[in-house]
């Protein structure tokens, strides 16, 4: 099965994660008709973790990259469960949490590496409506966590 997504990610120098098991009592997507609920993702990929808080232990383009980790690991979980992102018809809605200081007012700034490269990848089926905000922590003490709704084929 081509996947001509798959192939544009990894045009722009990215690939996709193995699929992150759940931690908890839950699953990492759940379909629903043509909908996929995907459960919030961290920016953890082996190793590599970005932890702590927006702006004082992680810089705000640290957590836009942490972002954007996600959408790749979430991206993971979809073609799992579809076969292939050439099967996205939408990403309808994206859900972003910011680990951040009190005083801190730049969520959206994070969330947009999430978003942006939606866009990047996808173009017009990437966009999506948004919540960006800020949490007093998070999972793990991750610096984002974000869940996504998308609209797939049959």
């Amino acid at each position: 099965m081509t996947d001509s997504i798959l192939e544009k990610i990894e045009s722009l120098g990215y690939t996709l994660p193995a699929v992150p098991a759940p931690v908890a009592a839950y699953v990492n997507c759940v379909r629903s008709g043509n909908l996929l609920f995907l459960s919030g993702g961290l920016p953890i990929e082996g190793e590599r973790k970005i932890l702590g808080k927006v702006p004082s232990a992680v810089s705000v383009e640290e957590a836009a990259e942490g972002a954007r980790m996600i959408i790749l690991n979430r991206l993971a979980v979809v073609r799992e469960e579809i076969g292939s992102l050439d099967k996205v018809k939408q990403i309808v809605a994206l859900n972003g949490f910011v680990n951040s200081e009190p005083d801190f007012f730049g969520h959206p700034v994070v969330v947009n590496g999430a978003s942006e490269f939606l866009v990047e990848v996808f173009g017009d089926k990437g966009k999506h409506s948004r919540t960006a905000l800020g949490a007093a922590a998070l999972p793990l003490n991750v610096a984002v966590e974000i869940n996504l709704v998308v609209e797939v084929e049959d």
